[in-house]
């Protein structure tokens, strides 16, 4: 069968986030989530690896929301 799901990242550090704003929105980059930091690569990859691995093989139509604690409504 064809399983289906996604993950939903908040604000994830990379370096790119230096290099495209300027120094006041990347000392408040993150910190609008209840987390108040943002998230790191290493953080948000075990998501991925679980949807990959045999381990999620029951799991369809999910999002994992990987974001600091932020809902998301739309």
């Amino acid at each position: 069968g064809i399983r289906v799901n996604g993950v939903a990242p908040g604000p994830i550090w990379t370096p790119l986030i230096p290099s495209s704003f300027d120094e006041k929105k990347v000392s408040q980059f993150g910190s609008n989530v209840p987390m108040q930091r943002p998230g790191q690569p290493y953080e948000l990859a075990p998501a991925y690896v679980y949807l990959a691995s045999g381990d999620s093989s029951y799991v369809t139509g999910q999002m994992i929301h990987v974001n600091g604690g932020v809902i998301v409504n739309g």
